[in-house]
């Protein structure tokens, strides 16, 4: 499709709304220094109950400048809890990473940055609760471009009093270069990638980080709330697994190894994280967090740690009969060796539920990258979407459902006997009532779990991109056959109860002891600054027996 037919669709979407949707105009954001020590913003986030992780970079390059913390319990910091002094250097790009420690469970609290005469936003943050808790609120968000839009998505988050932590799903940076995706647009809003090239060492990175950082609504988002994060593919480049990727090119783009360093180096340089322990790979990236009594979320890591290289798709030709389609199936894509997860992943998380289990806690959160979702394309031509409607980058659609294959090899769905491997742990550790929240395909969907024999496992909530698009929006598929393919998936795949595939967005779920609130919020548009907000869709979900059942509100 044309750029300008991209700007179209976008611009339709922008005045067109679910029917009944609730409209909430943005207000102002936080406004982004154009210079001084702290033009990147703050952060702060990897929360435990009795500490956080504080960010900020500075804007210098004065090496072992003295750069001061507060942490206070009230936003005017007249009642400082806790304070301290630190430096930084190029041997970290002179970004700024403490932990502020020995702080109240379920507390909030204020902090910033002080170099010289210069005071740096102000930020505000949570440590996890303890014992009893009556609500919780986790905005989930993933796929973040710079090239192709404002980060609305971000800014509305910051205003929303409803989210207590954020949760990142991956693909918080794209590694590509404007040329190979989204120029016009980039142009037009003046967002073109720095460096302008697919970045591949430490610096190169390091700059694009920055860049992401210098957002506004990103800003605004860091500023508001604790962040959790896992990473997906992007924070170093497509598809990758422990012994390469599909977008690293050993000839002309070096050592596959030092190029995965580097992407996670300049990960854990910019992001309000916990640097690994002495000894530990960069890649066992994983984590458990503890809301009081009422829930615990465990975050994957689906990459770099133990995930085997992607099954290949079907050859031309090599599908022309039901037999060839069961073969493929089954010796391709149900490789029983193929792997996922870490086995020390794998042993946290077991530990994590059994906890959870013993502990009578109603929710188990799940956090992941790679949706779990059985998302096999149903055959869209027979059931009322000509091949022709297919603008030509979609037209691969009618094939997969042809043949009932998965939208995507590089999810679960291209790994399923790891994915009946997880159930299988799951279900062995007492919970088969797995609240699963994941983003990755830049739609929105909300699916009911199960397994290859049907036993329910759970619910997941899938979040569309921040600004990146979705193929509909991408290859300019009309509007009106996008919500007949979106009603084909809800009627005719197994798992999948809803889904949209033209607004950006992110997922607010609201956890109590009795029930999770789900809400799809929708921005009106990512190429302007100036939006509304969107509520698209809303469920609930409860605890029904050993599973979880739900139902639109």
């Amino acid at each position: 499709m044309t750029e300008v037919n991209r700007r179209t669709i976008l611009k339709m979407i922008a005045v067109t709304t679910a029917a009944g949707a609730a409209v909430r105009q943005a207000e102002g954001r936080q406004a982004v220094a154009a210079d001084g020590v702290f033009q990147h913003g703050v952060a702060s986030g990897d929360p435990d109950r009795s500490s956080v992780v504080l960010w900020t970079r500075l804007t210098t390059e004065q090496a072992d400048t003295p750069v001061q913390w507060q942490l206070a319990a009230d936003a005017d910091f007249a009642s400082i809890v806790t304070e301290g002094e630190t430096t930084t250097s190029a041997e970290r790009d002179f970004t700024v990473k403490v932990v502020a420690e020995g702080l109240e469970p379920g507390a909030t609290y204020h902090y910033r940055f002080l170099v010289g005469d210069e005071t740096s936003p102000a930020g505000r943050t949570k440590t996890l609760p303890e014992g009893p808790l009556d609500r919780l609120g986790i905005a989930v968000a993933s796929c973040s471009n710079y090239p192709l839009g404002h980060f609305t998505a971000y800014d509305a988050m910051a205003q929303d009093d409803e989210i207590d932590f954020v949760f990142h799903t991956g693909d918080y940076i794209y590694e590509y270069s404007t040329e190979g995706w989204g120029d016009p647009i980039a142009t037009e809003l003046g967002r073109q990638s720095l460096p302008d090239k697919e970045i591949v060492t430490l610096e190169d990175y390091r700059q694009r980080h920055a860049q992401y950082k210098s957002d506004p609504g990103l800003q605004a988002m860091h500023g508001a709330h604790c962040f959790i994060a896992c990473w997906d593919d992007h924070e170093v480049t497509n598809n990758p697994w422990t012994g390469g990727a599909g977008n690293h090119q050993p000839d002309t783009e070096g050592d596959w190894e030092t190029r995965r360093e580097a992407g996670l180096r300049a990960y854990f340089e910019w992001m309000p994280i916990r640097d690994p322990a002495p000894g530990q790979a960069l890649g066992d990236y994983w984590r458990t967090y503890r809301f009081g009594d009422l829930a615990t979320m465990v975050t994957l890591e689906t990459r770099h740690s133990g995930r085997d290289e992607q099954p290949r798709y079907p050859a031309d030709g090599e599908l022309n009969s039901p037999e060839d389609r069961g073969r493929y199936v089954t010796e391709i894509l149900g490789d029983p060796n193929r792997r996922m997860l870490a086995p020390e992943m794998e042993a946290d998380l077991r530990e994590a539920i059994v906890s959870s289990v013993e502990a009578s806690e109603p929710w188990r959160l799940i956090g992941t990258a790679s949706p779990m979702v059985r998302f096999h394309i149903p055959d869209i031509t027979s059931l009322g979407i000509a091949e022709s409607e297919l603008p030509d980058g979609l037209k691969y659609l009618a094939f997969n459902g042809q043949w009932n294959l998965p939208w995507y090899n590089d999810t679960w769905d291209g790994y399923p006997a790891a994915r009946e491997a997880f159930y299988a742990l799951c279900r062995e550790a007492g919970a088969e009532d797995l609240l699963v929240l994941t983003g990755d395909t830049h739609q929105f969907w909300a699916s009911a779990l199960a397994d290859a024999e049907g036993r329910p496992m759970g619910v997941e909530l899938g979040t569309a991109g921040i600004s990146s698009p979705s193929e509909y929006v991408d290859y300019g598929l009309e509007p009106e056959v996008g919500q007949r393919l979106d009603a084909i998936y809800m009627e005719h795949m197994p798992e999948v109860h809803w889904t949209e595939g033209f607004h950006n967005g992110y997922v607010k779920v609201v956890l109590t002891p009795e029930e999770a609130v789900a809400t799809v919020v929708g921005v009106s548009t990512v190429l302007s600054a100036d939006y509304e907000t969107l509520d698209l869709f809303r469920e609930r979900i409860v605890k029904s027996g050993p599973s979880l059942t739900y139902a639109p509100l």
